[in-house]
Parts: C-alpha cells; structure tokens; sequence
C-alpha cells in the first residue's frame, strides 16, 4: 500500500510542478540550462540523478530497492504519508505563488519579480523545503535508507551550493530589497523569533 500512496504523491507532485513550469515558460520564456556555471550543472546531476533514481526504481518495483531496507516502525511510514499528503497541495501553493517566475535554473529572467506573498512572506526557497519534504516523505514510505541517505544530501548540496548561488543573483537583480526580504525571512523554514 506505502508503494502505491508514493507512486501517486510522487507524480500528482511531478504533474503540478509540470503544469506550472510549462506555463511559465509560455509567458516568460526559459533559461537555458547551460548559462549556469558547468559545475554546478554537474553536481546537480551527480545528486538528482541517483535520487530519482532511487525513488522511481522503488516506484517500479520495491524489490529492486530491498537491499536499502529500514526497520522503519510502520507509524513513521504513515507519517511519510501524511507529510506527503501535505506536499501535493504546497507544490502547487509554492508555484502558483511564484508564477511565471519559475525557472529551472539559479539564475533570474530578465522579467523576473521579487515575490514576498503566500509562502514566500515567511521561507525565501519554499520550492526546495517542499521538494526535500517530497523526497523524505517518499524515503520514509519506502522505509528506504538510500532515498533517505540521498534525500539529506540534497538538502546539503541545495542549502550550502544551489541557494547561495541563488541568493547572490536575486540581490544582484534586486539588491538592497532583497537584503531585506532576507533579513526577515528564512531560507528553508521560517525563521524563529529571535533567531539572526
């Protein structure tokens, strides 16, 4: 049953994500991927695709992945569950709040906005904290250590490369506003009273 829950967040997630990201390519065009630097090209790939990797050859068949096998109680699956229930709705929230600003890459379209509503008035990258969530929700509903394993070090590689890189061009595009904007917020989850 967890394979069949996983398989259907894991691609009603995909399919919203698609939908948005199509249509902001028809409303304000794409980045290519290649005018980002090479290496981070490069280490995105060496950490995506093992993921999804994981994830869809556990989509696929579950046997396949038992050699990454946890003892994970079954209420730890469940709350897999439930976080990924939670995960469907905030892809969408996130993308629709963020509109045609969506992009594939770090980098701002020339029409880019500084978008400080929905999610982001509280979290500056909820697309990453909600795709993080997508992938632990789904490594705990397989009680699979690989995804899990992969899935912290995705959150290490988006935290320490993917969102510096980000956040030097949307002060570069936005400057003392999004200065601000972060002073306030917090990258991944907001941020806690008190907390600099």
């Amino acid at each position: 049953m967890f394979r069949w829950i996983a398989l259907s967040v894991f691609v009603a997630s995909l399919a919203i994500s698609a939908w948005h990201r199509a249509r902001a390519r028809r409303t304000t065009g794409t980045i290519a991927r290649g005018a980002e630097p090479p290496l981070l090209i490069a280490g995105r790939l060496l950490v995506a695709l093992p993921l999804f990797g994981g994830v869809i050859t556990y989509l696929l068949d579950p046997e396949w992945m038992r050699w990454a096998a946890l003892p994970i109680p079954v209420s730890v699956r469940w709350a897999g569950v439930a976080l990924g229930l939670l995960v469907v709705p905030a892809v969408d929230w996130v993308l629709r709040t963020l509109g045609a600003n969506v992009s594939e890459t770090v980098l701002t379209k020339a029409e880019h906005r500084l978008v400080t509503t929905g999610p982001y008035r509280w979290v500056r990258h909820p697309l990453y904290t909600v795709g993080i969530a997508l992938f632990a929700s789904v490594g705990l509903m397989a009680a699979n250590g690989f995804i899990l394993a992969w899935t912290v070090l995705a959150l290490i590689a988006v935290r320490l490369v993917v969102i510096p890189r980000e956040e030097a061009e949307l002060e570069r595009a936005f400057g003392d506003e999004y200065r601000r904007y972060g002073e306030r917020t917090g990258a991944l989850l907001p941020r806690l009273p008190g907390y600099r």
